[in-house]
């Protein structure tokens, strides 16, 4: 239960968007593209909530979802000093959306310092999966710390978790296939309400064929793209050029795909149906089996021909239930504000 009035903010790598939730309800919402920079986005999206009613003094609290929380940053926290400090810590490991995050959290304590903040982490629900499956066979050097499988889209699976059994009035599936699809998109194998897989990994350009992003990759065929290219454009073409917009050579958008017609559109949806029913099987045997599946995300909850083909593709794992489940990670940050606040750690 959110029993407090508080402001939500995701600060994306080219938007901010902000939810405010009173009395576990949520009762406004902005948004703005991040140009020329966050801090001014900030600001356009604070005066729109303030002529919605919703200025800052009203607020009880600022909730953060932040995208890379580490090894250290396993579970919704206070942003103190200390905490800051060690999300800034981890920017090489998320330099698209970590300075961001810290560029919106300072604005916010320089508007109402004695505001209280707090940061969920889309790292932490995977803190849970075992090092076999986070660990890179490398060797333990010094040039390879810190290189692991961390996992992300956790935000959105965690509320799923919560909010799947609220959806069917049953518990949660023992071993649950969960589909994030969105832009990004992702696999996560839960079992008994705790991630043991995911198909993100040190980054989220791991795993599935995204919007814009490669997905998985031959790591001798990055080298050489690298050295073709430069590391810098090597980069930029695997994480904003590739996925479905540089198979179609059309668009990232699922919708606009759909409506196209072409070869290259076909290609690019088959291609990424393909993906997540194949990475799919990896994560039903890191369960050890499979219960039940859930779609979650923009593409998963609304493309329905893109779920029935991965579900086709899955008919050898057994006849389970299919569920869609609406992405809720604002009220998931909200309520895990409120119940720290409602937390002795608040108190003290």
């Amino acid at each position: 239960m959110i029993s407090h009035t508080i402001l939500v903010l995701n600060a994306g790598s080219s938007t901010i968007k902000a939810a405010v939730f009173e009395d576990g309800r949520e009762v406004a919402r902005a948004a703005s593209d991040a140009v020329p920079d966050h801090g001014a986005a900030l600001s356009r999206v604070m005066a729109d909530l303030a002529a919605q009613g919703h200025a800052i003094g009203s607020f009880d609290a600022a909730a953060h979802r932040v995208v890379h929380g580490g090894a250290a940053l396993n579970a919704s926290a206070r942003i103190t000093p200390n905490v800051r400090a060690q999300i800034a810590e981890c920017i090489p490991l998320a330099p698209l959306h970590n300075p961001h995050h810290l560029v919106v959290i300072d604005r916010i304590a320089a508007l109402a310092p004695e505001l209280p903040q707090f940061a969920s982490f889309d790292t932490a629900f995977h803190a849970t999966i075992p090092d076999v499956a986070t660990r890179y066979a490398l060797p333990d050097i010094e040039a390879t710390q810190g290189l692991r499988r961390y996992g992300f889209h956790g935000i959105s699976y965690a509320a799923l978790t919560g909010a799947l059994p609220r959806q069917t009035g049953q518990p949660l599936p023992r071993r649950l296939l969960a589909f994030h699809l969105g832009n990004g998109a992702s696999i996560c194998a839960i079992r008994e309400g705790r991630s043991v897989a995911t198909t993100m990994g040190y980054s989220p350009n791991a795993g599935l064929t995204m919007g814009t992003r490669s997905g998985d990759m031959d790591p001798a065929a990055v080298l050489e793209l690298a050295r073709r290219l430069g590391v810098d454009e090597a980069e930029h073409l695997l994480t904003h050029k590739s996925g479905l917009l540089g198979l179609s050579g059309e668009s990232f958008d699922m919708r606009a795909l759909q409506a196209s017609g072409t070869p290259g559109a076909q290609l690019a949806m088959q291609h990424f149906c393909y993906w997540a029913a194949r990475h799919a099987g990896s994560m039903i045997a890191a369960m050890g089996g499979l219960d039940a599946i859930a779609f979650t995300g923009g593409i998963g909850e609304n493309a329905g021909d893109i779920r029935n083909d991965i579900l086709l593709k899955l008919a050898w794992a057994g006849d389970v239930p299919a569920y869609t489940v609406p992405a809720q990670e604002e009220a998931f940050v909200a309520r895990e504000a409120s119940n720290l606040m409602e937390g002795p750690e608040f108190a003290a």
